[in-house]
């Protein structure tokens, strides 16, 4: 049995009113106060945030660096010749290859008419670009500068070349040693020599930080444009005693460079440009024994007329001139 004491004391629980809790009210300072840190707090926030986004930024433009310049030191030139190549232009290939440390030689090419092949040796030989000598009948000598397998490809036709052997000069470079490239002010004048400028710069410029480079410059590739045709020197960079200025001395090769066509794609495509002024050696020669056959008909014209007028002034003798010998 519940004793009824207990089920009052029950009743008197339930019935009495629950008390509410008390809820204190904040004075105008806590509340200032609680706002000012919680500004801070979102200040503090987006300031993290920008600079977690700016250090994204950084570590992705690092990566794009390094992608960059690990894809512009792994920059190779394709060196190869056709079939028949002369002494000469062998050994200019040879100063070429030893003055331009990211180049890479390559076989004799066997068919001219195969020269897209290029294309596929350079993607086996990892190289970007290709220079070919291409020398016909023992003589001519056509250069091939292309950027592989996309283009563009400017032809030249080389003449006065002389080898370093040859020249003999008082300059000298270390091997490997990263060029300066100095460009007369009419590469900027047309749109075809930018072109040719931009394309040089690619092949003849040593990557930054190469294997086969060294970390310095000694030496200037000059490139002048006139009559025409382009001129290629290569200087020392030497420090003359007693004086400040820097001293240019000429080391070797020579050459010039007449510029023929320009290709859209690698080793061939459609024609760009096509120089007016340029004239093949095949013309030029035939043009020179032209000149020699008119010589030669000229003088034999001249012979017949000279005998013809030797005859006409011929005079018989007469009998009054034989009276008196008896």
């Amino acid at each position: 049995m519940v004793k009824p004491s207990k089920i009052l004391e029950k009743i008197k629980k339930r019935t009495e009113p629950v008390a509410e809790p008390v809820v204190e009210e904040e004075s105008d300072e806590e509340i200032i106060e609680q706002e000012g840190s919680e500004e801070e707090e979102e200040i503090v926030e987006e300031e993290s945030e920008e600079e977690e986004e700016e250090v994204e930024e950084e570590n992705k433009n690092i990566e794009e660096n390094k992608k960059d310049q690990s894809i512009y030191t792994k920059k190779r030139v394709l060196f190869t010749s056709t079939r028949g190549i002369g002494s000469k232009y062998r050994h200019l290939m040879a100063d070429l290859i030893s003055l331009i440390p990211h180049s890479k030689k390559e076989d004799k090419i066997d068919d001219r008419k195969t020269l897209s092949l290029i294309n596929e040796t350079c993607e086996m030989k990892s190289c970007n670009y290709a220079i070919l000598f291409d020398v016909r009948k023992g003589t001519d000598c056509f250069l091939w500068m292309a950027k592989t397998p996309l283009g563009p490809t400017v032809k030249f036709h080389i003449t006065n070349v002389h080898t370093l052997d040859e020249l003999q000069m008082t300059g000298n470079c270390l091997k490997g040693s990263r060029p300066f490239l100095h460009f007369d002010k009419s590469f900027d004048s047309e749109v075809h020599l930018q072109l040719i400028k931009e394309l040089i710069t690619q092949i003849y410029s040593t990557p930054k930080g190469h294997v086969k480079s060294k970390p310095f410059f000694d030496h200037v590739f000059s490139f002048f444009y006139q009559d025409g045709r382009i001129w290629f020197r290569n200087y020392q960079i030497s420090d003359q005693e007693f004086k400040k200025d820097s001293l240019l001395t000429e080391i070797g090769p020579r050459m010039i460079m007449h510029i023929d066509k320009i290709f859209s794609d690698g080793f061939g495509g459609s024609v760009l440009y096509s120089n007016p002024n340029y004239v093949s050696p095949n013309n030029t020669r035939s043009d020179h024994k032209l000149s020699k056959a008119n010589k030669y008909i000229k003088r034999k014209y001249q012979k017949g007329k000279a005998e013809e007028r030797q005859k006409i002034s011929f005079i018989e003798p007469s009998e009054v001139d034989t009276v008196f010998d008896n």
